[in-house]
């Protein structure tokens, strides 16, 4: 097993210097390679690690920026997947990079961000310490089935880390279910009612029946999707109180946030630097993460208004006179929310949507019905171009056509270059709404345009 670790470790190294000198991301493919030498490396690099991992469907990677910062902050020496490699090759991949030939990590601490699927094995492997699951929502059908199948991997997966302190959105009916047949302590993070302004349950829901006996659940408050104070009036399933809530948020803004934190019985004004309600949700659960691990609550608290975005969410570049903003979509409820803020913004604009179809975007496309584009109507008087692009584009120009936008205002753009190129030339502020895979490409001709850290770098 050493022999074999320590040709892994040297391979992966290998492999990932050459990576950088082609100007390529390595991020990981040289753990799929070590993996196929040694495939118990995970468990070897990890060992010695104390692990706060993070999944769900949405926020994974701002979670994990905004734990970064706080481990930062209290001066601890940790590692982190910053690049959103978050499949066991490129968990192998930051571990190997952090670690001598022998595989003894340089580190101390981890935040690992993992994929819903993949955690099924990984969790196992790297025994976290703390998991915070953000939520659970449909996403990419063709690889994960319906949310059912993915909460059953997320299951699984904590059953491999049975000692593991679980910090669940109390908000989200699949992820409080967790608690139900797990043994783990449970820290729960939510929002409370009047915090935001309730909304109605969406037409098209991830959760409209109680997961224990199939009745229709009642809402108390909507916060969006499906999260918010929901009951069975069957059987009693309910939303379970929060141990780190917000319980107010005093402003919202198109830069971020003021809320009201509270955790056990002290309450705390914090300025989350990214707008929306989803990263409202994204700061809680941070916190929930940060002071499970130890760290004292108001570094959490310093954390969330210090923290730099993830790469593509929110991401802000000085293209144009205006500036462009990134907004990753990947999903029905997660595009909603961007909808959702572009409704906040007062000034005329132009907005850019890229749509892919490739692995990592899942293939299924479908999706893109379900989202509420019809929330773009309202906006239409200060919208004043839509471009679309990417591998689908023309699927994109429909569903925007279908949801009332007068079809002279929409173009398509398949190359990003020249795309880029008119971002630059425009008055009004942009904003790119890509899928994941677009988004790494358009950011790349965005960073070339006006510089910039590359996608692994940031």
């Amino acid at each position: 097993m050493k022999i074999r670790a320590f040709l892994a470790i040297l391979l992966c190294r290998l492999l990932r210097g050459l990576s950088r000198l082609l100007h390529r991301g390595g991020t990981a493919m040289p753990g799929s390679w070590a993996l196929r030498l040694c495939p118990n490396l995970l468990e070897w690099l990890a060992k010695d690690l104390k692990i706060l991992a993070i999944t769900g469907t949405n926020g994974k990677t701002t979670s994990a920026r905004m734990i970064e910062e706080a481990f930062a902050k209290q001066g601890l020496r940790y590692l982190a997947n910053r690049s959103g490699a978050n499949l066991a090759s490129g968990i192998v991949t930051e571990l190997v990079m952090n670690a001598d030939l022998r595989g003894r990590s340089r580190k101390e601490y981890a935040v690992i961000e993992c994929d819903e699927a993949a955690a099924r094995t990984v969790f196992g492997q790297i025994k976290p310490r703390v998991i915070v699951v953000t939520n659970l929502f449909r996403d990419q059908l063709d690889r994960y089935g319906e949310v059912t199948h993915t909460l059953e991997n997320i299951r699984a997966a904590i059953q491999g880390a049975p000692e593991a302190v679980l910090c669940l959105n109390a908000d989200c009916s699949l992820t409080a279910s967790l608690a139900l047949d797990l043994p783990n302590p449970v820290r729960w993070f939510g929002l409370e009612k009047g915090a935001v302004p309730s909304r109605p349950l969406p037409e098209i829901s991830d959760a409209t029946h109680c997961i224990r006996c199939k009745t229709a659940y009642e809402y108390d408050y909507v916060s969006y999707g499906h999260l918010g104070g929901f009951r069975c009036p069957a059987c009693g399933y309910r939303r379970h109180k929060a141990d780190v809530a917000v319980t107010a948020v005093p402003e919202q803004g198109m830069d971020g946030s003021s809320v009201v934190l509270e955790l056990d019985g002290e309450k705390v004004l914090a300025r989350v630097n990214l707008p929306a309600v989803y990263n409202i949700y994204n700061a809680v659960g941070a916190v929930a993460g940060v002071t499970a691990m130890g760290l004292p609550l108001q570094t959490a608290v310093e954390a969330l208004a210090s923290f730099s975005c993830g790469f593509g969410r929110m991401e802000q570049f000085p293209l144009g006179k205006a500036g462009a903003k990134m907004m990753l979509v990947k999903n029905p409820a997660g595009c909603n929310q961007v909808i959702d803020f572009l409704q906040q913004v007062q000034e005329d604009f132009l907005l850019v949507v890229c749509l892919n179809d490739r692995a990592a975007d899942g293939t299924d496309i479908s999706w893109i019905w379900d989202a509420d584009f019809e929330g773009l109507k309202s906006l239409e008087r200060r919208m004043k171009q839509v471009i679309v692009s990417g591998d689908r584009a023309l699927d994109m120009r429909v569903r925007i056509k279908y949801a009332g936008i007068s079809d002279e205002k929409i173009r398509v753009e398949r190359d990003y270059h020249r795309l880029v190129d008119w971002a630059a030339q425009q008055e009004l502020p942009v904003f790119l709404m890509p899928t994941y895979t677009a988004m790494l490409e358009l950011r790349q001709a965005v960073v070339h345009k006006v510089g910039g850290a590359e996608f692994w770098e940031k």
